[in-house]
């Protein structure tokens, strides 16, 4: 009796480790599938990833405050998934002095509703900042204060610094707004010169990188001579020796994303003439019916009397 329950018992182990194995493989593949459809933006990669993140993190953070830290040890890096860009990741969100930083880099044409999607991550970020209890304390629960800053270096002209404000959103603005966040604009491009660049040796060569990807950007194997150049004139080249090929893909995956936000947009313009030209058709047939001939003339002439009407006649 005791050898078969033994048995049984080796049995029941066997199934279980079995079990076990298989949720194991199961998460195994879920992770690696996870991993292949998150990606990186070089700069996410070269300031939050790579092996030099903390240091190159604690140079751009001195270079926009002023000071000079020098522990890495300071930096608490936060990550927030899939808020600012879906299954792309080209943010980067950390704790240090008090302080919640969130970056952001931005090549297409600069988001102007940036500032309502920093609103949502910096809530992801304090969510794992404070405790959930902590919330419901009598006394005062000291935060983080938040800053935000979007790094551009898109080739469509834009000033060398610029604020976005959450407010410009609001439907009905007040003097006093109970809600505001202000997201920095930096433009990065070389050629505008921006003080940031003479204080941070690693985002003056990252911008220098970009411009060097771009010249070759009409040529045959253009990453991998932008690359070997960059190496060449010193522009990232530890980093560009130790990642050479991780760098293509990641290049690769933000052309991607680019032409996947390129065409959203065109895909919305279209969707927003369509509805345009609706409006403006039975807009035309109601007047027609009323016999107000002398204002569908004006109405063609006058896009703004065209969106008023539109309003006053609920279309």
């Amino acid at each position: 009796m005791k050898q078969k329950r033994a048995a049984r018992k080796r049995v029941r182990r066997t199934e279980v480790a079995a079990v076990s194995a298989k949720q194991q493989g199961t998460q195994a593949r879920m992770t690696k599938k996870e991993n292949r459809e998150h990606k990186s933006s070089v700069f996410a990669d070269l300031f939050y990833e790579d092996e030099t993140a903390e240091k190159n993190l604690l140079s751009l953070y001195n270079a926009l405050h002023s000071t000079n830290y020098r522990s890495e040890k300071k930096i608490h890096k936060i990550r927030v998934e899939n808020v600012l860009y879906k299954n792309f990741k080209n943010d980067i969100s950390f704790e240090m002095d008090h302080k919640v930083i969130v970056f952001g880099e931005h090549q297409a044409t600069i988001n102007k509703n940036m500032p309502l999607r920093f609103l949502m991550y910096v809530g992801r970020a304090y969510e794992q900042l404070i405790e959930t209890r902590a919330r419901y304390w009598r006394r005062l629960v000291k935060i983080p204060t938040p800053e935000f800053y979007t790094f551009y270096n898109g080739i469509e002209d834009f000033t060398q610094e610029e604020e976005l404000h959450l407010s410009d959103s609001f439907l009905n603005p007040t003097a006093a707004n109970p809600l505001e966040l202000t997201v920095k604009i930096i433009n990065i491009n070389s050629d505008k010169g921006h003080d940031i660049l003479k204080k941070c040796r690693v985002l003056r060569e990252y911008s220098l990188f970009v411009d060097t990807v771009r010249k070759y950007d009409k040529e045959e194997d253009s990453l991998k001579k932008a690359i070997n150049e960059c190496i060449a004139s010193g522009i990232l080249a530890d980093y560009l020796k130790r990642k050479g090929s991780e760098v293509t893909n990641m290049l690769i995956a933000e052309y991607d994303y680019e032409e996947d936000i390129r065409a959203n947009r065109e895909e919305a313009r279209e969707e927003a003439r369509e509805e345009a030209n609706e409006k403006y058709s039975r807009l035309i047939l109601r007047l027609t019916g009323e016999g107000k001939n002398d204002m569908i003339i004006q109405i063609a002439e006058d896009n703004a009397l065209r969106e008023r009407l539109y309003q006053e006649y609920h279309l």
